[in-house]
């Protein structure tokens, strides 16, 4: 299940590489039950743990030379598990009421992924430094995340000659998901706290259950239920997502089983026997926890951060620039127009997530801010439609749209 191999790097097998992600999330978890500054400014858990094991990883890096290597594909899965749950627990009757707020954070988005390649080229250009890596560390690294700094990375060294530029656009991927995990929570309580907000009565949570009461019972037929219309809506978006792979359509493969639950979810129990199609069970919520949760451990405690290490000034200033920028648009346009109630609080933590980082982030920062303060279901549709599909599509114009002008 271990391996050093002759690079002198550390290979942990997925079997374990889940073990020790669980194992993260209890540390997680513990750190925030006893630290309460962290659950008050709505620290994701996960965040938490990961956080402190990559620091631990990077220093055993810098005292022996031995690099761990986690290998991850068992948590794709655990991705694919949460956002099919997410699909089975939307109604089109909210799909109807999350039209205009869909509508309004995608135009937020787009103005934003703007706004962060202006102002990354802008303050390249005055630090003397090709824009170029400007653009690596705005809409590329930040909003596009890892999968589109690696894709974009060879182009930018060809056309641009910065021959570091994956290691540029992976470094500031990476700083964009700590800044993202960091900053969501306390920006949704300072704008609920400051307009005085509150949740709807509805205690029907799409992930977890209200940290007052963590003890609610699951019993093993809501259990297995749940289990099976996981299964079930993933096998047609797996489906799904081979034949849209089939006609050139790319896409991650949660998103085709997301569809699949709503498609599922909101004509099933038209058919079937009442009660026989989990929709907002707690043994839904529980398992959206859960597979959110151990995804997002596992992503941060296997952060590579001796990488940071030649991070540069000018990086620095930024990636600072970056966040500045995301906190404004979060307060003063996200929020403002998404209708400054409850639920544009919570998709604002959601929109500085995938903003600075990426879709999971931005569902454990909504996570966290409503087992503080109650549900939103309309949050928790609008985002992950925005953040892992219409953004990646839109991305990749405006990136190009730079790349010609500049």
């Amino acid at each position: 299940m271990i391996e050093l191999d002759a690079e002198q790097v550390l290979r942990v097998r997925p079997f374990l590489s889940v073990t020790a992600g669980v194992l993260v999330l209890f540390v997680g978890k513990m750190l925030n039950r006893h630290a309460e500054i962290l659950g008050k400014y709505n620290i994701p858990e996960p965040v938490t743990g990961g956080l402190l094991f990559s620091i631990i990883f990077g220093l055993v890096y810098l005292l022996s030379g031995i690099k761990i290597d986690f290998e991850l594909t068992a948590r794709d899965i655990l991705l694919v598990y949460f956002f099919t749950v997410i699909g089975i627990n939307a109604h089109f009757g909210e799909l109807v009421r999350g039209g205009k707020p869909l509508a309004a954070l995608l135009l937020v988005t787009l103005a934003f992924m703007f706004a962060e390649n202006m102002v990354g080229v802008g303050a390249a250009s005055l630090l003397g430094i090709d824009p170029s890596v400007g653009l690596l560390a705005a809409s590329i690294s930040m909003t596009g995340g890892h999968g589109t700094a690696i894709a974009w990375a060879p182009v930018i060294a060809e056309s641009r000659g910065v021959t570091n530029a994956m290691e540029i656009g992976v470094v500031c991927a990476t700083m964009g998901l700590v800044m993202a995990s960091l900053a969501g929570g306390p920006i949704a309580r300072f704008l609920i706290r400051r307009y005085q907000l509150m949740a709807p009565p509805e205690r029907l949570y799409d992930v977890g259950m209200p940290l007052e009461a963590r003890h609610t019972q699951v019993d093993y037929t809501s259990f297995l239920h749940a289990i099976l219309a996981i299964h079930v809506a993933g096998i047609f978006g797996i489906l799904g997502h081979a034949g849209l792979e089939r006609i050139g359509v790319r896409m991650p493969p949660f998103l085709p089983c997301l569809a699949a639950g709503i498609v599922l979810t909101n004509f099933l129990p038209r058919i079937l026997p009442p009660g026989a199609w989990p929709s907002r069970t707690p043994a839904l919520a529980l398992i959206a926890e859960v597979s959110l949760g151990v995804f997002l451990a596992m992503s941060l405690m296997s952060m590579k951060l001796w990488t940071l290490a030649d991070l540069g000034g000018p990086l620095v200033v930024l990636l600072a620039l970056q966040l500045v920028l995301a906190g404004f648009f979060a307060v003063y346009i996200c929020f403002r127009i998404l209708g400054r109630n409850y639920d544009a609080a919570v998709a604002t933590a959601g929109f500085i997530g995938f903003g600075l980082g990426a879709t999971p982030t931005a569902m454990a920062n909504m996570t966290a801010v409503t087992q503080r303060h109650g549900p939103s279901h309309v949050a928790f549709l609008i985002v992950p439609l925005v953040g892992a599909f219409f953004i990646d599509i839109a991305n990749a114009f405006v990136i190009r749209l730079f790349l010609a002008v500049m």
